[in-house]
């Protein structure tokens, strides 16, 4: 999960393609990088994982309706370890 991120509200008017690429590019413009992870609401993506822009959107039941919590995930103890 994320550390730190931008939680974004979207009143759901648009489709998620368009909801995830203002909140990306909000997240740019604040941060100065680019987001590679963001959760929704499981009801929001009922098909689970997918990409959308090369951005990785996963289902979290932790993450309101209507909106997105992007940010930046890092590779886990686990992968440096084994490295």
């Amino acid at each position: 999960m994320l550390e730190i991120g931008l939680l974004w509200y979207d009143n759901g008017a648009d489709d998620l393609g368009g909801s995830v690429a203002r909140a990306a590019a909000r997240y740019k413009e604040r941060f100065g990088v680019d987001p590679n992870v963001c959760y929704v609401h499981p009801t929001t993506l009922p098909g689970g994982e997918c990409k959308i822009n090369g951005l990785t959107v996963r289902p979290s039941s932790k993450i309101l309706r209507y909106h997105l919590w992007m940010g930046v995930e890092r590779r886990g103890v686990d992968e440096k370890i084994r490295a």
